[in-house]
């Protein structure tokens, strides 16, 4: 639908602080220097906005040109560009207000109507009607600019979500961590939020404990600088319990946000970490009773003190909180309604307690950014073993588990635990089975067991891996192509003996109460399943989609 003509220019919104390089189109055309003639280097057709408002074209001119004279055109319209002189990377726009909102650039307004096609087609820049740049897309996903990828040539084009991040992975210099797993020691994240000085940035896919709540509002009484990250569309919505525990935080001081809708770059916003100081706390678990409050879920953590992993937390969480996606609590939450929720109180025994152990390096790895290609290069590298510890696995053809095989073919000894759980062992179970029976057939030293808590947790949660005994994982990252390409994640490669150590005696406490699989009792009876048939199955979908997206 074509946009009201603003024949206007506009400046361009300051950054937003602590964007990476690839904020908004800034590197959309990374690789191409600014040498040569004028050039069409991003494309964005689709804004999650009524009509499309605000979509626009970024053009690059290496030279200062008066642009009289000048039009932009696509398979059906012409439209001028305003008699005014640029130089560098502009963006075009019939809605340069709706458009600097979305980008960082200076915006031209057209003097007539172009409205770009969600379903495809070419668009030209051109000069006294010759024609100075041609750049062709087909079926535009909403909210994502077609760009140059970086280093490419001219067919290395490609489609990522409007203002994603790309974030290198760093390792650390050696430091001091904390190790820890749940529901054993669910103290050491309060801890860590407890004893912050400086600064405390939060980031949750979920945000309903209230220990965690009390802590964030009395570092914040302490003079604290405080923030919190939420999602704004977790599975099954936010419930009322959670709505309160973010009304009462800011009411306390706390600044609070939460990331999504309209402007969202990514599916979800799902790692669960904090900086505190100069400590970076990075969990597999959600800030909830069944997580962090231990109360349930079976999961691992880790507190690194090393100010360069610390800053680099905090730099992702600027990224993030200072987005234009992400919008005050006070602001988002009139108006909105919410879902009703138990919280768990379970009760477990801490068999694990948390260990102080020496780290040769921490690396951390940001999904979409660098995650998936950084673990596969790990598990590639192993010599001697894989513990794989995980909810499920999306497919047989996911990277890390293709390297994992890759692995065992080589001689490595692999072994997976996947979750029990009522919602994830059909499917689960069914992987297991698979994974053992190729081991039996290709003669692989590869064991696949479905977990067996045995009390000693609800069910498993943690998204862990060991590799060699010297290197392990820790993060929200699910083994699914969702979460290591569409999800906002954050994980750790922790080096060293000490820390291996200490996560494989977790694995291999869980791997050996697993022997024989798990306990009948772990699965609904099919009785009952058939008894309350619609409401089962309505559940299982619900869960399963958990399993993909919330976990």
């Amino acid at each position: 639908m074509a946009l009201s003509a603003v024949p206007a220019v506009t400046p361009a919104t300051a950054p937003a602080p602590g964007n990476s390089p690839a904020d908004d189109d800034s590197a959309s055309a990374a690789g191409v220097g600014d040498t040569g003639s004028p050039d069409i280097v991003a494309v964005y057709p689709n804004p999650a906005a009524d009509r499309d408002a605000g979509e626009f074209v970024v053009a690059r001119f290496p030279n200062a040109t008066n642009l009289s004279g000048w039009s932009l055109a696509d398979d059906d319209a012409t439209a001028r560009l305003p008699n005014t002189t640029v130089s560098g990377r502009v963006a075009i726009s019939s809605d340069p207000t709706a458009a600097r909102n979305r980008t960082d650039h200076r915006v031209l307004g057209l003097g007539s109507d172009l409205s770009l096609a969600n379903t495809g087609e070419t668009v030209r820049l051109t000069s006294d009607g010759a024609v100075t740049a041609t750049v062709t897309y087909k079926n535009a996903p909403e909210a994502e600019r077609w760009h140059r990828s970086e280093g490419g040539g001219e067919a290395d084009w490609q489609w990522t979500p409007l203002g994603a991040t790309d974030f290198e992975a760093v390792r650390s210099e050696p430091a001091q961590a904390r190790a820890f797993v749940l529901p054993d020691a669910p103290g050491a994240p309060i801890e860590t939020l407890r004893t912050a000085d400086r600064r405390l940035l939060v980031a949750g896919y979920t945000f309903t404990s209230s220990r965690a709540a009390d802590a964030l509002a009395s570092a914040a009484d302490r003079g604290v600088a405080v923030r919190l990250l939420v999602d704004a569309g977790p599975v099954g919505g936010l419930t009322r319990r959670e709505a309160n525990v973010l009304d009462s935080l800011v009411a306390r001081g706390v600044e609070v946000r939460v990331l999504g809708h309209s402007l969202a770059r990514y599916e979800f916003h799902h790692p669960k970490y904090a900086v505190a100081d100069d400590r970076a706390l990075v969990l597999t678990e959600n800030w909830k009773p069944a997580g962090t409050g231990g109360h349930g879920s079976r999961g691992w953590g880790v507190v690194v003190r090393d100010e360069g992993t610390a800053d680099r937390l905090a730099a992702v969480f600027r990224a993030d909180a200072d987005w234009r996606g992400a919008t005050p609590w006070d602001e988002f939450s009139r108006g909105e309604s919410f879902e009703t929720a138990n919280a768990s109180d379970g009760r477990y025994p801490s068999k694990l307690a948390p260990e102080n152990v020496s780290v040769d390096s921490a690396e951390l790895l940001v999904a979409p950014d660098n995650a998936e290609s950084n673990l596969v290069a790990l598990l590639d590298s192993a010599n001697e073993s894989i513990r794989v510890q995980q909810v499920g696995i999306g497919s047989r053809s996911f990277p890390p588990l293709r390297a994992t095989l890759r692995a065992a073919r080589r001689g490595v000894e692999v072994r997976i635990l996947l979750s029990s759980a009522w919602y994830a062992e059909e499917e689960n179970r069914a992987l297991v089975e698979w994974l053992n029976d190729r081991a039996e057939r290709e003669n692989l030293p590869l064991e696949a067991r479905l977990a067996n808590p045995r009390g000693r947790y609800e069910k498993i949660h943690a998204k862990g891996v060991v590799v060699d005994g010297d290197a392990a994982v820790v993060g929200s990252l699910n083994w699914n192509n969702n979460s290591a390409r569409d999800n906002r994640e954050v994980a750790v490669v922790l080096r060293g003996r000490e820390v291996g150590s200490y996560y494989a005696d977790a694995f291999d406490a869980d791997w050996r109460a697993s022997q024989g699989g798990p306990d009948d009792g772990n699965r609904i009876p099919v009785g009952l399943l058939v008894a309350v048939a619609v409401g089962a199955l309505a559940a299982i979908a619900f869960a399963k989609r958990e399993v993909a997206f919330e976990n």
